[in-house]
């Protein structure tokens, strides 16, 4: 077995879209109608790995914890082997992060958030 996809909710798929595969480069794999306002929108990072999956928030639960999938954790990991580059390119879209870029006994890493306050890690593996 392996870990095929997450999702992630966001107010809005192109939203959604934007920001994975401008901010983070993420390959837009996937985008096929499903009536009644509803998608079916797979994105996969540049190195591979597990795909994300962006549902919309729809109904009164699912927007009362957008950006707080992981109660305020970080609940994301994304790998990188450049983090130099990959941190200045995120930078230049505005993503947010936390903190300035920290090292680890595992890597550099620093904490950012998506645009809808979900909390995800940027690591450069040691």
């Amino acid at each position: 077995m392996r870990l095929a996809t997450v999702a992630v909710l966001v107010p809005d798929y192109d939203e959604g879209i934007a920001f994975f595969t401008g901010a983070l480069a993420f390959t837009l794999l996937e985008d096929t109608a499903q009536g009644e306002a509803k998608r079916w929108v797979r994105l996969g990072a540049p190195g591979g790995g597990s795909e994300v999956l962006l549902a919309r928030a729809a109904t009164p639960g699912q927007q009362a914890v957008l950006g707080n999938q992981h109660g305020g954790r970080v609940g994301f990991f994304l790998e990188t082997d450049d983090f130099a580059a990959s941190h200045a390119r995120m930078q230049g879209w505005g993503v947010t992060f936390e903190e300035v870029p920290r090292h680890e006994p595992y890597g550099t890493v620093a904490v950012f958030r998506d645009p809808w306050g979900n909390r995800w890690d940027l690591i450069e593996r040691a």
